[in-house]
């Protein structure tokens, strides 16, 4: 999503599992002021404590390692965002008032998330001197009795009851899953969700004992003679079988989400339209098995739409992806007109009953989206908000066009499972492993269908650091934190379960996003937003529990600035970090391969940065230049480049990887860092296809629009900038070549 600043620093406004939740004392320093909104009468001190008591950072560590305090008017506007008016000291004691009685007004919170084994607590609220029970309903309907313990808070008066709490220990034996409290006083029975997540995702036990490497690449632009103009669901079938006949044991690919159903499409995988469903684009028109039935007239049609389509695949300069689909979408519209036969037609409804509702709700959003521009006023107008008279008018309007769109999403869904066994039965032992993105575009079905669960007039990005001074703005809706609970995090689950459903593993983008994300509101910017805190221990755990189901590892992209708890934690729990080569420093050395961490995959480096050849080659410092992204001039840039090569240069002659005095061929040096990456105890190894094949050009260039560079458009190619395919890598001496060296280097490595 971003590039990661290279410097790992501590982060104060993080908060620590000891200090999260504690409250500012009258002493500390105020928060500053400065942005439009904020009034004058407003206590910058009570503010603060408002701000802090609903997990909004007043001030925070930039990537400068210098304290910057977050504006008043920014955080007035933050919190407006979660629902809390912040606007005059009467609201904000109003407020303050409001966050310490809103757990006395429930009968039992939202939502319980907790570790197995672990003692739990539960907090419930009655009418003072209530007799009061709570019990558990496990999901396979057993139920367990709680039991009270002997602890006593004094009552206090709510609205104008003597209200007390009583505090159960969760039942021990419900085993992991999900599962529903139930508390009765007074005749009034109150439900809640009971998460019980796994401790220790136990997942990537087995990389601990034979480490493993695979392959990464972006999908869309990894081809074949058999694609469509771009890399499809089938392709990446093809592709996990080349690689794991090469001891490969996974493929990572960029996020598969689901982008608008029209054109033009977003590039970008990482400003999806949904996180929970999968892009149409990526599917292999011949692999329907309708469209062996079409008539002879239709079929020819869909064929004359194949032939033109894969004209496009000898394109090695840009992706059409506008053309590619509205060649896919006329063949599908074709297929789908045939009748299923009664096996596939109970398959078909089958999936639509374990999707449910979201799906229906994501195909009428897709059905209207034909029809509106995403700025159409319809998506802002409450009255046409989903579950209302207008939309469900629209639901039954649109039957066919819905049915269509939940067709779509089954075929994809046959289409992963079809790649995860082709991955497996090449011996891979994860498979595919899927990228889940940080959000979803602001103008997007999640953002209408899931509305209710996400924060409203902000959007999140990252402060500045040392590649985006300016801050970046990602343009996503985020989880409204308290809402999301509220909704038992159904939303959240659906969203992981089905990204995992076919996936040895999963790779989530910016996982810091599960403690802390960086909010800045509508109209600011980037550089005037705030951190908002997120429940970790309920987001990780569930994120743990429902890999545990799937039986896939979890990869936490931990790059960035954080405080050094937090890679603990995710490591305590089972989620491995990332690492990558030229990011890794000692001072300003390159840090020792036998320091990196274990629980990591590591690499040599990322869609951020340029191809290895490129990078090596400096140019990133040249493209940067012309775009005119420096800080400063292009040959101070390119010396601090040269001596930051040189130093990864002289450790690797040291390691004898390559010749004394000798920097080697690309080739050669290209083949040496990896085989200093096989040198770390990393349990996962990546090896970036590009690097695999010569490519010199960045996927994406942070900072730019697609005006200035094509950011997520660049097909796969070779050093000589040819298009590489599929078809070709059996052949590829220098693909072969880096994976046998990759191969070779982790099996010595091993006990």
């Amino acid at each position: 999503m971003k590039a990661p600043s290279q410097q790992h620093a501590t982060s104060p406004e993080t908060p620590s599992p000891e200090t999260s939740s504690r409250e500012p004392s009258p002493s500390e320093a105020p928060a500053g002021n400065g942005t439009p909104g904020t009034s004058a009468s407003v206590n910058p001190e009570l503010l603060r404590w408002l701000a802090e008591a609903y997990g909004v950072g007043t001030s925070y560590q930039g990537w400068d390692g210098q304290p910057h305090d977050v504006a008043a008017g920014t955080l007035i506007r933050v919190l407006a965002a979660l629902g809390v008016d912040a606007h005059t000291d009467q609201l904000i004691e109003h407020e303050l008032a409001e966050a310490e009685l809103a757990p006395w007004r429930r009968m039992l919170p939202p939502a319980v998330v907790i570790q197995e084994g672990t003692p739990g607590q539960v907090s419930v609220h009655v009418p003072h001197g209530a007799p009061v029970r709570m019990w558990a309903v496990t999901e396979d309907g057993r139920e367990l009795g709680a039991v009270q313990e002997d602890v006593w808070v004094e009552p206090r008066e709510v609205d104008g009851t003597l209200t007390g709490r009583a505090t159960f220990a969760v039942p021990q034996n419900t085993g992991l899953g999900w599962h529903t409290l139930r508390a009765e006083a007074a005749g009034v029975v109150a439900e809640a969700t009971l998460v019980v997540t796994p401790a220790r995702l136990s997942t990537a036990a087995d990389l601990e004992q034979r480490r493993g490497w695979g392959l990464a690449t972006q999908l869309y632009s990894v081809r074949s003679k058999r694609s469509w103009g771009v890399g499809d669901f089938a392709d990446l079938a093809e592709l996990a079988a080349v690689a794991g006949a090469r001891g490969a044991d996974y493929v990572l690919v960029n996020p598969l989400h689901a982008a608008d159903p029209v054109s033009p499409l977003e590039p970008s995988p990482y400003s999806p339209s949904t996180r929970r469903f999968f892009n149409p684009l990526y599917l292999r028109i011949e692999a329907i098995p309708e469209l062996a039935y079409l008539k002879p007239k239709k079929q020819s049609l869909v064929h004359s739409l194949m032939k033109q389509a894969r004209k496009l695949n000898k394109d090695a300069i840009r992706l059409d992806r506008d053309k590619v689909y509205s060649a896919k979408l006329a063949a599908l519209e074709l297929i789908f007109a045939v009748r299923r036969s009664p096996s596939r037609q109970l398959a078909f409804e089958d999936y639509c009953r374990r999707a449910g509702a979201g799906l229906d709700d994501f195909a009428l959003w897709c059905a209207i989206r034909e029809d509106l521009d995403a700025d159409d006023p319809f998506w802002a107008d409450p009255t046409a908000a989903l579950g209302s008279p207008l939309a469900e008018k629209l639901r039954a309007e649109l039957a066919e066009r819905i049915e269509f769109h939940r067709w779509l999403q089954w075929l994809c869904d046959e289409q992963l499972e079809s790649a995860q066994q082709a991955a497996r039965n090449a011996g891979m032992r994860l498979g595919v492993v899927n990228d889940l993105a940080v959000g979803v575009d602001l103008q997007s079905s999640d953002a209408w269908t899931l509305q209710g669960v996400l924060a409203p007039g902000v959007s999140v990005g990252a402060p500045p650091d040392m590649y985006n001074q300016l801050g970046q703005d990602w343009h996503q809706p985020p989880w409204h934190p308290t809402r999301l609970a509220e909704a038992g995090y159904k939303p959240f689950r659906e969203m992981l379960a089905t990204v995992l459903r076919h996936s040895g593993g999963i790779r989530v983008d910016h996982i810091l996003g599960f403690f802390r994300l960086w909010w800045v509101p509508e109209g600011n910017s980037p550089v005037d937003g705030a951190y908002v805190r997120f429940d970790h221990d309920a987001m990780i755990g569930i994120l743990a529990l429902e890999a545990h189901r799937a039986g896939a590892v979890v990869i936490g992209e931990d790059l960035g600035t954080f405080e050094p708890w937090v890679r603990d934690y995710l490591a305590a729990r089972g989620i491995l970090g990332t690492s990558i080569l030229w990011f890794e420093n000692d001072g300003d050395a390159p840090l020792p391969p036998e320091r990196y961490r274990l629980q990591a995959l590591s690499s040599v480096n990322t869609h951020d940065l340029p191809p290895t050849a490129g990078y090596l080659a400096g140019d990133h410092v040249t493209l940067r230049n012309a775009l005119g992204l420096l800080e400063r001039s292009a040959e101070e840039e390119r010396l601090e480049h040269n001596a930051k090569l040189e130093k990864m240069l002289d450790l690797l002659r040291q390691r004898g990887l390559l010749s004394a005095n000798d920097a080697g061929s690309e080739q050669e040096r290209i083949e040496a860092l990896h085989r200093l990456l096989a040198q770390t105890p990393s349990v996962l190894l990546g090896v970036a296809l590009v690097d695999a094949v010569g490519e010199r050009r960045v996927q994406n260039q942070p900072g730019t629009t697609s005006a200035q560079y094509p950011n997520w458009q660049v097909p796969l190619a070779n050093s000589d900038g040819d298009s590489v395919l599929i078809d070709s890598l059996e052949a590829d001496d220098r693909f072969n070549s880096l994976l046998a060296a990759v191969e070779e280097a982790v099996r010595a490595s091993r006990p």
